[in-house]
């Protein structure tokens, strides 16, 4: 049964055949023959003759013009498309350019595209050589799915190729049916035997397409296959593995199954999967990765977001430590900055009360001096009283000016600070003068 696409395209290159030359040579040999057949009864009914007797031979030439047209001798290749010619005498020839040739009378022609796409899909495809249905693929893991692909064959351009192809197949539906269609199952078949349908769906479809194109393209691989029996950790049973692989060749190279393809040099311009619908049980099972995937995506930010928050958390910490540390240090330095301006203080306090305590001093021996001039010269009782009123008055005077230091810092008796408060304000000396002169009166 040919494929309606197929039908369709024969039908359209043949259109301008019979309207163009074949048509015309109907009408011509139609309208002779009619002209012969209604020449002598016209003749003898009514005395009408059509054509002179002298002149049928051209009826004659018309009519075989007639024949030629029908049996047209020329053979027209549209573009995108090649023509095979069985002559009458059997000889076989290929036209690819477009246009018109000669192909001898009642020769045999056959048209193929240049280009035959075939696609396996849920819905018919209008513009493909042939299409067919979606199939079943089965994964290594023994699941399947139903494959769409869409797959363009360019045929060789070499005349004994396409020769033999047009021996082998008869045209291009037949060549499309029994070797293009079902070599494209068995290679999409043969690369889904090599990965499981969790890896096609974890990002393996990249990796299916390649063996896919590989194998149209330079032949079916030859796989081996390889049984092991694990024993499986929960259940402590054991269990059946098959896994399936690649046979390698003594040359290193992939072992392979020829076939149509690369005999006629066919080559594949393009190959695509176009979808690939898992069964049930898949989809379940893609569904709850899905969502424990998602769970674990969750549960990873939270933990991402949970350290960041402690490591914040810490930062802040040894930032309010450091602003604490940094201000305790402050008011440490500030204390010491503050002693040693008391200290600076105290001792120009100290120098200050030291200096007017000399000079008190230094004022006192000197009234001394002159009290002690007076009683050597004799004083009288009131004179004698009024003049240690005088020191006294003197005295307390001066003790009033003396400015005592805040902080006053002794020694540890080495002699170079004093130990003694009077000492330290010269007060001791000062209360000496005064026992002197109060003892030389």
């Amino acid at each position: 049964m040919l494929d309606v696409a197929v039908a369709k395209n024969f039908i359209l290159y043949l259109t301008p055949k019979l309207y163009a030359m074949t048509t015309l040579g109907v009408i011509l040999l139609i309208l002779t023959v009619l002209i012969l057949i209604l020449d002598p009864i016209l003749e003898k009914w009514k005395g009408f003759d059509i054509i002179k007797d002298s002149k049928k031979w051209m009826l004659i030439g018309l009519m075989i013009f007639g024949l030629m047209l029908i049996f047209n001798p020329f053979t027209r290749t549209p573009a995108g498309y090649r023509t095979f010619v069985e002559t009458i005498n059997g000889n076989e020839k290929m036209f690819f350019n477009p246009g018109y040739h000669f192909s001898g009378f009642f020769s045999k022609t056959t048209d193929y595209p240049d280009v035959i796409t075939t696609v396996f899909s849920q819905n018919e495809e209008d513009k493909a050589t042939s299409s067919h249905p979606a199939f079943t693929i089965r994964f290594n893991d023994a699941t399947k799915a139903t494959a769409q692909a869409t797959i363009r064959w360019s045929l060789p351009n070499d005349e004994d190729k396409m020769i033999q192809i047009h021996k082998a197949y008869r045209g291009p539906e037949r060549l499309a049916k029994n070797s293009l269609v079902p070599y494209s199952r068995e290679c999409l078949k043969f690369a889904a035997q090599l990965m499981e349908s969790e890896t096609h769906y974890s990002g393996g479809r990249s990796k299916l397409k390649e063996d896919f194109r590989d194998q149209l393209q330079n032949g079916q691989y030859v796989l081996e296959y390889k049984t092991e029996y694990v024993r499986d950790t929960l259940s402590n049973e054991r269990e059946k593995i098959t896994t399936s692989f690649i046979r390698i060749g003594k040359d290193g190279l992939a072992s392979r199954i020829k076939s149509d393809i690369q005999q006629y040099s066919i080559n594949v311009d393009f190959a695509a999967i176009d979808e690939v619908d898992y069964e049930e049980q898949v989809d379940r099972k893609l569904a709850q990765k899905i969502e424990q995937s998602t769970l674990e995506s969750v549960s990873k930010q939270a933990l991402i977001t949970a350290q960041q928050e402690a490591l914040t958390e810490k930062a802040r910490g040894e930032q309010m430590l450091a602003k604490v540390k940094a201000e305790q240090e402050a008011d440490k330095l500030q204390a010491v900055i503050q002693a040693e301006k008391a200290k600076e203080v105290a001792q120009q306090e100290a120098l200050q009360a030291k200096y007017i305590a000399d000079k008190i001093a230094e004022e006192g021996r000197a009234q001394a001096e002159a009290n002690k001039a007076l009683v050597s010269a004799g004083l009288t009782p009131e004179q004698r009283m009024n003049m240690d009123i005088e020191i006294a008055d003197k005295v307390s005077s001066n003790m009033a000016k003396i400015k005592f230091p805040e902080i006053m810092i002794f020694g540890a008796g080495d002699g170079n600070s004093p130990t003694n408060p009077f000492d330290a304000v010269g007060l001791e000396a000062y209360r000496k003068i005064v026992d002197s002169m109060k003892g030389g009166q």
